[in-house]
């Protein structure tokens, strides 16, 4: 069985039984884009997480755990843009779209999860989640796999963001692409 369950005071030791004692990639806890760079560079590993799990103890929207099974596998970090101000800054997702714009920054899939889709759904759970809080937009910035590392692909790829219907807005480098999803009005 299936879930994805957003990051809360409730599932915090799942986040962190995925995580593990080091917080993924040297020790981010998916903090970097919710951190300016010299706060992120001040916090630390420690630090980062604490900020991470203050957010998650208050409710903010972070993103969603992939549970199998009972065992968290997998993560997309899907909250609104504003909640990450190096989105602002950065060469790659910088943009000036009106509305309540949500931003999938990152995904990571334990290599127990991977070859099962999970990324995909994960992504899938992570615009049903956006949508529901009111999003009017969902933006990725999407890897052109390439001959890359597994490690340099947590952003998502150009083609999982393009199979769940998002439009390339922008090609951002050689490697890199602004991708957008518009959310369906109910009305």
């Amino acid at each position: 069985m299936r879930e994805f369950v957003p990051l809360d005071a409730a599932s915090w030791p799942l986040f962190e039984q995925l995580f593990g004692p080091g917080g993924v990639q040297g020790g981010c806890w998916c903090a970097f884009f919710r951190l300016t760079g010299p706060d992120f560079k001040a916090a630390g590993r420690d630090g980062r997480k604490a900020h991470v799990r203050g957010e998650a103890e208050s409710g903010v929207p972070l993103g969603l755990l992939a549970v199998v099974d009972g065992e968290p596998l997998g993560w997309v970090a899907v909250s609104p843009k504003p909640d990450n101000p190096r989105l602002a800054r950065s060469p790659v997702a910088a943009s000036a779209e009106p509305g309540n714009v949500w931003a999938v920054t990152c995904f990571y899939v334990d290599r127990r999860g991977r070859r099962r889709g999970l990324a995909a759904e994960l992504l899938h759970a992570a615009v049903e989640y956006a949508a529901e809080r009111g999003a009017d937009v969902v933006e990725g910035y999407a890897v052109a796999a390439g001959d890359r590392p597994p490690a340099d692909l947590y952003h998502g790829t150009l083609g999982l963001f393009t199979r769940a219907d998002f439009e390339v807005v922008e090609r951002r480098g050689v490697a890199r692409a602004l991708v957008r999803r518009k959310i369906a009005s109910a009305g």
